[in-house]
């Protein structure tokens, strides 16, 4: 028994072995073989985790107590313990493998644009500093050993001749903290953030780095490691195009949205007769510019209808409302029979009753934000994202905002932040605040503003930054397309909008 035992704590270490401390470099590809299963569970783990480190670095100061309590919470998505806790050694070896895996594939997915490669390295970048921080100095050193990260160490000569730089120089330092302070003698290229601080002193183009600002340093070679390897897995992509179970995964998780996704229609039925009403009321600022388009033109094109067709459709608008709302407002500027043969046939797809009868679900903010943007006289999309900001502004001004509120909003525009903006502007509208509230649907904004309105308690602090709470739905399904959609207005689109179409349904 003993000898089992002890041949099974050796198989633990040596798996361990491949991932000998919580935190790394990711600059070994992993070689494993994962089922398709495996692959998204672990993709939608890590997404989970970054945008929640996105949330909290908008929100809070970098390393505040806010912040750091906000990644805690985040962190139970990817796990990382130290050896020294409760844990076992399998269980410790499958936390690093989860974190390392994911990481890999998630590089995959955001290789492809210019866009998604500064969105993840940002916040892989903010994760990494976060493990850092957690570390104490010997779990410090001994990382940066297994890193291949040597960096000279000044003898206390060298610190007792330059006492007097260093103390003027080192952030918040006292006689006392140079004497237990360490050093190191760093090239200022590699200090280039705690230069442009003032941080440390520099003399013949090395900086003297105290260890207390050496994450900042390692945090540097990750950054341009990391912009490195993404470089290498762009031009390796187009390997995989071949591939037809992995691509649409990936190209997909740039927008991927978790939670729920309204494939259900709401028990509340909505009338076209209330939609006016509602629209003031309780719609998001992308669907109250789609209502208020198909208002004043009694038309909208072919995206712009699917984004606001299926929203209304989550709703709660049966088929036979949506026919006759579509209905009213075209037959303002062509004839019924026109309206039928070009229109009518969408609609009633839409609802799962022609074609491949699917069940297609509303849009969701990550969808909208990322895909098909809009061109001349089309107004579906973003608001926050694709609105001219003077034009913006205006608009806002329009529905009643304050002009500091207005700023505040435009801020978050600024910062691309546009899922926070369009939070911010459910806050104002509402009169409600809630640090941990997320918008992640344009349904989930008409839900939370029906309760606020009903003056429910449990509206907004339902939605946390915890998405385990929702209902998980994976959706990459590519028979959910919009291939077989007959349009006869499809000439009002170009080319190149039409070749888009199969990613329609796609979240």
């Amino acid at each position: 028994m003993n000898i089992r035992l002890r041949r099974k704590a050796r198989e633990q270490s040596s798996k361990l072995n491949s991932y000998p401390h919580q935190c790394q470099l990711y600059k070994l590809p992993p070689v494993e073989d994962i089922s398709l299963e495996e692959f998204e569970r672990l993709a939608v783990d890590r997404l989970k985790l970054l945008r929640d480190v996105e949330s909290a670095g908008i929100k809070y100061k970098r390393g505040s107590g806010e912040y750091n309590s906000l990644l805690k919470k985040a962190s139970k998505h990817m796990e990382l313990h130290r050896e020294d806790t409760t844990k076992s050694l399998t269980e410790l070896y499958e936390e690093r493998r989860r974190d390392h895996l994911s990481h890999f594939i998630l590089r995959l997915a955001y290789c492809q644009s210019e866009d998604l490669k500064r969105w993840f390295i940002a916040q892989e970048l903010d994760l990494f500093r976060y493990r850092l921080d957690d570390l104490s100095m010997a779990e410090l050193d001994s990382f940066m050993k297994l890193s291949d990260l040597h960096y000279n160490q000044i003898s206390d000569k060298e610190k007792k001749a330059k006492r007097s730089s260093l103390e003027a120089s080192t952030f918040k330092s006292t006689k006392e903290s140079i004497d237990e302070t360490t050093y190191f003698k760093i090239h200022f290229t590699e200090a280039l953030d705690l230069v442009r601080g003032r941080k440390v002193y520099i003399e013949m183009g090395y900086a003297y780095v105290p260890h207390q600002e050496l994450v900042s340093i390692i945090q540097g070679v990750f950054r341009l490691s990391l912009s490195r390897h993404l470089a290498i897995t762009a031009r390796s992509l187009p390997t995989l195009d071949e591939d037809d179970r992995l691509m649409p995964m990936l190209n997909n998780l740039s927008h991927y949205y978790v939670g729920e996704n309204y494939t259900k229609q709401s028990a509340n039925r909505v009338t076209p007769e209330q939609v006016d009403h509602l629209s003031r009321e309780s719609f998001p600022l992308c669907m109250r510019q789609l209502h208020q388009a198909l208002r004043d033109n009694h038309h909208l094109k072919h995206f712009g209808r699917l984004q606001y067709g299926l929203f209304l459709k989550g709703i709660g608008m049966t088929l036979e409302d949506a026919l006759r709302f579509w209905r009213t407002e075209f037959v303002k500027t062509m004839d019924g029979e026109k309206f039928e043969k070009g229109y009518s046939y969408n609609i009633r797809h839409s609802y799962g009753k022609e074609g491949k009868r699917a069940n297609y679900t509303p849009y969701s903010c990550l969808k909208i934000i990322m895909s098909n943007a809009p061109g001349p006289g089309d107004y579906h999309g973003c608001p926050f994202k694709h609105t001219d900001p003077d034009l913006l502004r205006q608009r806002l001004r329009a529905y009643k905002l304050q002009k500091s509120a207005i700023e505040e909003v435009m801020e978050l525009v600024k910062g691309q932040h546009y899922q926070l903006a369009c939070v911010k502007y459910f806050e104002l509208t509402h009169k409600v605040s809630d640090p941990f509230f997320l918008l992640n649907h344009p349904n989930q904004y008409y839900d939370e503003s029906r309760r606020v309105l009903k003056g429910d308690d449990a509206s907004v602090k339902t939605q946390k930054m915890d998405l385990d709470d929702t209902p998980t739905q994976t959706t990459f399904d590519e028979s959910e397309t919009f291939s077989d959609i007959r349009d006869d207005s499809l000439m009002e689109m170009d080319e190149s909008s039409i070749t888009d179409e199969p990613e329609l349904c796609i979240q």
